[in-house]
């Protein structure tokens, strides 16, 4: 199968593209960085390097594709999180309209069925909403949980300060997935056929806030490590502190808030599909403490 996937060589799309590659499929890999092609090229995949703001790159990217892998990259500094989401979102639609596309599992989150109040995640909900208006084509929106990578942005925080939190309390249940797992999914889709826009949830694990921090804790050799419940003020300042606009910490702390209220988790749990093998113990254990010991 011709394939093309967004997303550069992340922590999805790079374990994803290796997958494809070794299955014997022709995959293109769309990435921003020059810098990527030789890494790309060593994988054995075609490097298209450009913009997902730039549609006619898009267009050729996809044009011939069976299947399309989309996402909307990261961004920590747009001034609307929001729009910056439904913007990429409608480059990416009309890609695959102009290309001709007609079958394409597109990466959206846990929550997403949910309108507003969620932070980025609403944006994703509005994502999925574009895509879906595209006559003849065919979706798997895949919804996975909260990445275990997120925590890495808590390592200074555990340095400098010896604590560990968000603007949720210790008690609040998260539903957590190892990135690798959604790679794992979005192979299986984008190499079986599928019928009809439907919705798919990914998740490796499910702690409280209590028993991840326990569990970081005790990876690192800090067992008695806290986890603090910060205002949103604390939430909005701190992220600011740490490079993200303003924007964007608005928009992550009323993710954080959806998760304390447990919105985000309500359809996951009608859905609720089996946990992988890749734990958040072993995360710790293996990952996340290299991480922090580096």
């Amino acid at each position: 199968m011709k394939i093309t996937i967004t997303g550069s060589l992340g922590n999805i799309s790079g374990p994803l593209a290796q997958k494809l590659v070794k299955a014997g499929h022709r995959v293109t890999v769309v990435s921003s960085n020059e810098k990527k092609k030789a890494e790309i090229e060593a994988l054995g995949a075609i490097p298209a390097i450009g913009s997902v703001e730039d549609v006619d790159f898009l267009t050729g990217a996809f044009t011939a594709a069976d299947v399309v892998y989309t996402m909307v990259p990261q961004q920590a500094n747009a001034d609307d999180y929001k729009a910056f989401i439904r913007k990429t979102a409608q480059n990416l639609a009309d890609a695959i309209k102009a290309s001709g596309v007609t079958r394409a599992v597109n990466l959206s989150s846990i929550g997403a069925d949910i309108p507003s109040g969620t932070g980025p995640i609403a944006g994703m909900h509005d994502a999925e909403g574009i895509l879906n208006k595209l006559e003849g084509v065919i979706i798997k929106h895949l919804r996975p949980a909260s990445f275990y990578y997120n925590f890495y942005a808590n390592i200074g925080m555990i340095k400098h300060g010896g604590i560990i939190g968000a603007n949720y309390p210790a008690s609040t249940p998260l539903v957590l997935v190892h990135p690798k797992d959604i790679a794992d999914a979005a192979f299986e889709e984008l190499t079986s056929p599928f019928t009809g826009t439907t919705i798919r949830y990914i998740a490796s694990d499910e702690k409280t806030a209590a028993e991840v921090a326990a569990i970081i804790g005790a990876a690192i050799g800090k067992p008695e490590l806290p986890w603090v419940e910060f205002t949103d003020e604390q939430s909005i300042g701190g992220m600011q502190q740490g490079g993200l606009s303003e924007d964007v910490a608005k928009n992550l702390t009323e993710m954080g808030n959806a998760t304390k209220s447990g919105i985000i988790f309500g359809d996951y749990y009608k859905h609720r599909p089996v946990l992988s093998g890749r734990k958040f113990g072993d995360f710790a254990k293996g990952e996340f403490a290299a991480a922090y010991n580096a």
